[in-house]
């Protein structure tokens, strides 16, 4: 059985501040790896126990290489670096029998969650697929519902397993904290958030061989609304295929290929970091 990851650092157990997240932060950053790391190989751990025989990580965080490869576990393939024409989906294909979502956030538009964003902050205010809020879980569905990939695993904050349920009814979730602010959360200890993951991890591969996990399930064609911060940055977004603007600071890809779909919005969240984003 073939497991694809995604994994975030934000919804990481013991990550409350950007210092955590990037290269930046120094000691932080160094134990904000080391903190992901450990989630990542508990979900490699369980899905190998739950009976998959092929993983494929992909780096999904910031510069997109964050992980000492030396240090994965399981003999895990790590897709990692920068400019990903799939960017968070990147190596997810029809070959795979189930997608894991590790360490996932909140959306910005939604209640309040730990370091809250939707890909970026500059420029997003908020997005909707097929008129729905969604955070970057709801996004990335889309590209798993194209390959027909059920998402069996999720673990993050609980405002994610709010915002993922809708595309992943039948998923084992793991809250690995309770968000308070934007800046602080509630955290498992770092050890049962592992536990936690291990054991979901290896439910979640029992489930989908089980025949017991659907595909998000989104409808098509499919619409994916973007509020920008600026007027600006939403005319630069109509430069991407596919992207009309439909508001002062709202544009819309519709399509009924959810992956030609996604691909311009990723073409979106490129061009729009010259437009005062980052």
């Amino acid at each position: 059985m073939k497991i694809w990851i995604s994994f975030d650092m934000e919804g990481v157990a013991g990550i409350v501040d950007w210092d955590q997240c990037r290269p930046t932060g120094g000691p932080r950053y160094e134990v904000g790896c080391q903190l992901m790391l450990d989630e990542v190989n508990a979900a490699i751990e369980g899905a190998l126990a739950g009976g998959a025989t092929e993983i494929v990580l992909n780096d999904s965080h910031g510069t997109m290489a964050n992980l000492d490869p030396r240090k994965i576990a399981g003999g895990a393939t790590y897709l990692s670096g920068r400019h990903k024409p799939r960017y968070m989906m990147q190596g997810l294909d029809e070959t795979f029998d189930a997608a894991f979502f590790v360490g996932y956030h909140g959306s910005i538009s939604g209640r309040p969650s730990t370091l809250s964003h939707t890909y970026n902050p500059e420029v997003f205010a908020a997005a909707r697929v097929n008129g729905e809020l969604v955070g970057e879980s709801g996004i990335n569905a889309l590209v798993a519902e194209h390959f027909g990939v059920p998402i069996a695993f999720v673990s993050g904050d609980e405002v994610t397993r709010e915002e993922t349920e809708p595309f992943a009814p039948k998923a084992v979730h793991v809250v690995t904290k309770e968000s308070i602010t934007r800046f602080s959360a509630l955290n498992l200890h770092p050890e049962e958030s592992c536990r936690r993951i291990r054991a979901g991890a290896e439910e979640a591969v029992r489930r989908v061989a089980g025949g017991d996990v659907p595909t998000p399930g989104i409808a098509r064609p499919a619409t994916l609304d973007l509020e920008l911060q600026t007027a600006d940055m939403a005319e630069v977004a109509t430069w991407a295929r596919g992207t009309e603007r439909i508001g002062e600071r709202t544009v819309r890809i519709a399509d009924d290929d959810l992956l030609r779909l996604f691909t311009s919005f990723v073409a979106v969240t490129y061009i729009t970091r010259q437009a005062g984003g980052r």
